[in-house]
């Protein structure tokens, strides 16, 4: 059987963590250990880890705190049978986020949680992804390792400081470049599509629970460059 040449396991674990909204988490039962799974929603960090908003009432939550190991699945949710399509399963630990940024990023990709989010018993719990195990179809099975797909942020610290502000900005001035990043660049239906969120590697863009990532051509560090990067897109966009 001949390589496939055009799959590339990293970039399709990042784009399912980047798109996915809601996943199946694993948890270990306090006390006796046995298994426990429960449905959450997720956004993510801007290196891409996975992010929570947990109540301390669940007993996922009471399962974290006696043993942070979890296995986080997530999947394409395309319609038809689930199994044809990708999904990863994510394994590492989880704690709560003292970061703002983790918080803000999660609610704007989960604003219904909005109304909840500020409950004493609630808090934002992010994943340390350990390694990652893909299942993309037939002969589409890699395991990987954290530095495999997770962002480098490292060097994007001017980026990061000016995200909230450039998401606002495109959400309120350039709505319809939005619609044609979403529906020509990536064939997605047409609606009053919405920028989430961007990193150093792409563009959240959602409509209602459905995301889709617009990967960058280049890395992006600094607003200057995403400014063009969004430019070129858009130029793109428009001629396609």
């Amino acid at each position: 059987m001949k390589p496939d040449k055009a799959f590339e396991p990293r970039s399709a674990v990042k784009k399912l963590m980047r798109e996915a909204r809601a996943g199946a988490l694993a948890t270990l039962m306090a006390g006796d250990g046995d298994p426990y799974c429960s449905l959450v929603n997720v956004a993510s960090a801007a290196d891409g880890a996975p992010l929570l908003l947990l109540s301390a009432l669940a007993v996922h939550t009471k399962n974290i705190v006696a043993d942070p190991r979890v296995s986080l699945m997530l999947d394409e949710r395309r319609e038809g049978d689930p199994l044809e399509g990708a999904r990863v399963m994510l394994m590492g630990c989880a704690a709560v986020s003292a970061n703002p940024e983790d918080r803000r990023r999660y609610l704007a990709r989960q604003p219904e949680a909005e109304m909840f989010a500020g409950f004493s018993d609630f808090a934002v719990y992010r994943v340390a992804v350990a390694r990652a195990h893909l299942v993309a179809g037939f002969g589409r099975i890699v395991d990987l390792k954290a530095g495999d797909i997770l962002t480098e942020v490292a060097d994007a610290a001017a980026l990061l400081a000016a995200e909230a502000a450039a998401v606002a900005h495109m959400n309120a001035d350039h709505a319809d470049t939005l619609r044609l990043y979403a529906t020509r660049l990536l064939g997605a239906p047409d609606g009053d599509w919405r920028c989430a969120g961007c990193d150093p590697e792409g563009l959240e863009l959602q409509l209602g629970r459905t995301a889709f990532r617009l990967p960058f051509p280049q890395r992006v560090t600094e607003p200057g460059a995403l400014r063009h990067m969004l430019k070129t897109l858009a130029d793109q966009a428009r001629a396609a």
